[in-house]
């Protein structure tokens, strides 16, 4: 097979050298987006916007729109055909497992999965381009916050669910990128390849998947072989409704560590783009959370937060990942490694004296929901996706 990589994607011989037919899916996919939210993104819709047949779908079904166009139909068919193998048991019992530990998850969302993404500038530029990368970081990190926790809530991913709905309006956000980038004539195709390519959305499951799992499990936080195997499977269904071709979606533990290795076998590496981003992402929303919850005066307890949220990259991402988009070193790094096997020590006293896993997860979903409406009213962040958005004055 011969290959026609993008031209900035680096090392795709090398990547077909190592993972074989998997290699060869990995490169060519970066030409292929989604074609049934692409086909919506672009068609003609009477008497009102694609977002709104879209949630009126969501809502009613796809028969309460008297004229929906066949790219819309052809959407919810596919929506509405939930696969054989989908088990709402486990999908219950991710959510579950995850909320009880909903600190380590809310930190190593932001420190560990959001960075690791910008290891790569090809996958940062559509966010560079709609202008929405070193901007915003507080109001992206709510948004991710707020599809989370419609999605990490028992029955969530249902057809009826929250999840579901919020998944399929992140396919549709992703489908209109990908259609404004292509016409605006500032998008490289030939060295990029199209925008928001099927293998950067496996990357997008993997680092909710197991980018998220390895960083908490450096945190202490220890989960059981059937609730892994639940947490897979949610993403893997998530990964279905957002769009995922079967081919590249990934379904277990292995899948994802493959995504993660081609990812940064093919990537470029970071740009002062995604060092920026670091940065706001760091100064503007981490430090300041972490700061939050710390005693003392301001000034120390800033002081503090800071060298705690450059050891947490550092651990999460490793030295080399972390120098690359200049994160501060500190000795602080030794010590959080070093502590993980008590920090496990006291999670499991934590379950044992906390009333058990049921009533600790109960007692996460009230933490999170109310953590959310606080950083909404914090940050000013009255929409739920991008897609509601208040657009700017002038």
């Amino acid at each position: 097979m011969e290959l026609h990589p993008p031209g900035e994607l680096v090392n795709a011989d090398l990547a077909v050298a190592r993972y074989g037919a998997a290699g060869e899916r990995w490169v060519s996919a970066m030409w292929q987006g989604d074609a049934l939210a692409d086909a919506v993104a672009n068609d003609n819709f009477a008497g009102s916007s694609t977002t709104d047949a879209v949630r009126t779908a969501l809502e009613h079904g796809i028969d309460a729109l008297d004229d929906a166009p066949d790219s819309l139909r052809n959407l919810f068919e596919f929506l509405d055909d939930e696969p054989d193998w989908v088990d709402h048991t486990r999908l219950d019992r991710a959510a579950d497992a995850l909320i009880r530990h909903t600190a380590a998850l809310g930190v190593v969302l932001a420190a560990a999965s959001l960075l690791r993404g910008a290891g790569n500038s090809i996958a940062g530029k559509p966010l560079v381009q709609t202008g929405r990368y070193a901007s915003m970081p507080a109001v992206r990190s709510v948004e991710v916050g707020e599809w989370m926790r419609q999605i990490l809530t028992p029955g969530g991913m249902r057809r009826e669910g929250g999840g579901f709905a919020y998944t399929v309006r992140v396919r549709m956000i992703h489908a209109h990128v990908r259609r404004g980038l292509s016409r605006s004539g500032k998008w490289d195709e030939p060295a990029w390849g199209v925008p928001i390519p099927q293998p950067y959305m496996a990357f997008t499951m993997a680092e909710f998947g197991h980018i998220a799992l390895e960083a908490m499990h450096s945190l202490g936080v220890r989960l059981s072989d059937d609730d892994l195997d639940a947490v897979y499977h949610l993403w893997r269904y998530v990964g279905h409704v957002i769009g995922m071709e079967p081919e590249l979606n990934p379904a277990d533990e292995s899948d994802h560590i493959r995504i993660e290795e081609l990812y940064r076998l093919t990537s470029p590496g970071p740009d002062d783009h995604d060092r920026e981003f670091v940065v706001a992402l760091t100064d503007d929303y981490l430090i300041p959370e972490i700061a939050n919850t710390l005693p003392g005066p301001t000034a120390a307890r800033r002081a503090a937060a800071t060298r705690l949220v450059h050891a947490l990259q550092r651990v999460f991402l490793g030295d080399s990942d972390a120098d690359a988009l200049h994160i501060p070193d500190t000795r602080l790094k030794h010590v959080i490694r070093a502590g993980a096997p008590v920090m496990a020590g006291f999670g499991h006293l934590r379950m044992r004296i906390g009333g058990g896993p049921q009533r600790i997860s109960q007692r996460g979903y009230r933490v999170r929901d109310a953590e959310m409406t606080r950083m909404r009213a914090a940050y000013g962040v009255t929409h739920e996706l991008v897609d509601n958005a208040p657009q700017p004055v002038g």
